[in-house]
């Protein structure tokens, strides 16, 4: 007489099914769930590495146009107006009269430059940013155009949007 093969379904001696024993065939899902926490670690800790590792942007050749804007500005962001006003002409200067704040720019973007002989102008985007809000921190742009004309052989900021505005030693009004 030939024998069936058992069938799983169907009940063993004493009449209970085949159970696995605790923790039998969990092997293959803890190494599956160990692969994607680690998948997980590494790109969290490549992610914090771009972040903090990214640096200073590179800086132009401040014999040009785009070059003297990226230093003016990164002095006024930095609050540093002794050095912003070394970029600037005694027209662009004599605005402190009417000046009434600090610089208002969080962050400044190239956009385009134009040369024409003697005379540039740079393109830029001018973003502010304000850490209150209904809905938190925001953030807003605006274009702005600086002029620029050479003197000396020098590319020297002559007109500037007020938002970039920063005075050295100058009489400002409050």
């Amino acid at each position: 007489m030939s024998q069936e093969p058992d069938d799983p379904a169907e009940p063993t001696r004493g009449g209970a099914p085949d159970v696995p024993p605790p923790g039998a065939g969990r092997d293959r899902p803890d190494r599956v769930l160990f692969g994607i926490v680690a998948a997980i670690a590494v790109l969290v800790v490549v992610a914090l590495g771009v972040v903090f590792l990214r640096g200073e942007p590179q800086l132009l050749d401040e014999s040009t146009p785009a070059g003297v804007v990226q230093r003016y500005s990164k002095a006024v962001i930095d609050s540093d107006t002794a050095a912003a006003d070394a970029y600037l002409t005694d027209n662009a200067r004599s605005r402190c009269a009417n000046y009434y704040g600090g610089a208002q720019a969080s962050r400044v973007v190239l956009i385009s430059t134009t040369e024409r002989g003697g005379t540039a102008t740079v393109k830029v985007s001018i973003v502010h940013s304000a850490e209150a809000g209904p809905f938190g921190p925001s953030e807003y742009a605006e274009e702005g155009v600086l002029g620029l004309v050479k003197a000396g052989g020098k590319w020297m900021i002559n007109e500037l949007p007020y938002s970039l505005q920063t005075c050295a030693g100058g009489m400002l009004k409050k």
